[in-house]
């Protein structure tokens, strides 16, 4: 590996909606990396070096409302086409006219609308861990407001402005610690547990958190670098993107329905909530991602995909990188 892809450089560019921070590692085909929820540009900490060797400019983004990155206070402020833009002017801002993009969690989704909404800047598409569905049916809070019955999904519980700051922000580090676990492969509530992808009435999301255990893909250090940006910077920002999913809903109207036809990957966790209920949204990938080039499925891997796995979802990546055109 040669020194300058040893090289890390932390950076802060303009973009419409403030500024974005970035990390960047390697010189070459550009190829940005979105985080999802609750997670920062660390969570690709795994990936920046191994795309920087394999000779790509890897650069990770805080998104909006994340990190070092601006947020915000209008809720609305993070809709989904103003989170598509932030990307481009990344893109421009560090000199480059098109990029590859990969997205995990809400990433995927930012990563997936980027292609879509702006196919001549990014040229191909990975998603990890959450499903490319088109827009399309009734709107998502109607959706979320029927499932669980008497429970409440934690979608429907995060969209509420104030509600769940108010449970994660007294014990940040804390709460972490438990959402990271419950949704890992190695600490996850054993099936026939109480899931913790649903609140019971009156209760809250880390009633059934996992105690006492870190995945063993997280150390302690690395769950002190994610408490210590969200104490910092609080969790409204990161929260507002579930508060505006009937916004996107309402702006993408247009792509109704619309396929992402750039060459894309797919990477999911087997036992991840978010390939077994999307599952259909898989299986239609021949009709709304024509330009496919390999999906995968990863046996007792949870939803931290890249963090679970990083050996994996490095060599996949590397290698449909290496297969795509010029």
């Amino acid at each position: 590996m040669s020194q300058h892809a040893t090289e890390i450089t932390h950076r802060l560019v303009s973009t419409p909606g403030g500024r974005i921070h970035l990390v960047e590692q390697g010189s070459g085909p550009l190829v940005l990396l979105v985080h999802g929820f609750p997670e920062s540009w660390y969570s690709w900490r795994h990936q920046l070096p191994v795309l920087a060797a394999a000779g790509y400019r890897a650069v990770a983004i805080d998104v909006r409302g994340y990190g070092r990155s601006s947020k915000p206070d209008a809720t609305d402020a993070y809709r989904m086409p103003a989170l598509v833009e932030d990307n481009v002017a990344v893109v421009h801002a560090l000199g480059e006219e098109s990029a590859v993009i990969v997205g995990h969690d809400w990433g995927a989704t930012i990563a997936a609308n980027s292609a879509l909404l702006r196919p001549e800047v990014f040229r191909a598409v990975a998603l990890l861990s959450v499903p490319y569905a088109p827009r399309g049916g009734p709107r998502p809070s109607d959706i979320f407001a029927g499932m669980g019955g008497d429970e409440e999904i934690y979608i429907s519980y995060f969209q509420e402005p104030g509600r769940a700051e108010a449970e994660i922000e007294p014990d940040v580090r804390g709460w972490l610690s438990g959402f990271y676990a419950a949704f890992s492969a190695d600490t996850m509530p054993a099936p026939g547990a109480p899931d913790p992808h649903f609140v019971s009435k009156g209760g809250m999301l880390r009633d059934r958190f996992p105690a006492g255990r870190l995945p063993a893909w997280l150390s302690e250090k690395d769950l002190d670098v994610y408490a210590g940006e969200f104490e910092r910077t609080g969790m409204t920002g990161a929260l507002n993107r579930y508060r505006n999913m009937d916004h996107d809903w309402e702006d993408l109207v247009a792509f109704d329905n619309a396929p992402i036809t750039q060459p894309s990957l797919f990477i999911g966790g087997g036992q991840d909530a978010s390939t077994t209920w999307l599952a259909a949204a898989i299986e239609a990938y021949p009709v709304t991602l024509p330009g496919l080039v390999s999906s995968h499925l990863l046996d007792g891997c949870g939803h931290w995909i890249q963090q679970e796995r990083p050996a994996e979802v490095n060599r996949l990546l590397t290698d449909w990188l290496a297969a795509l055109p010029n």
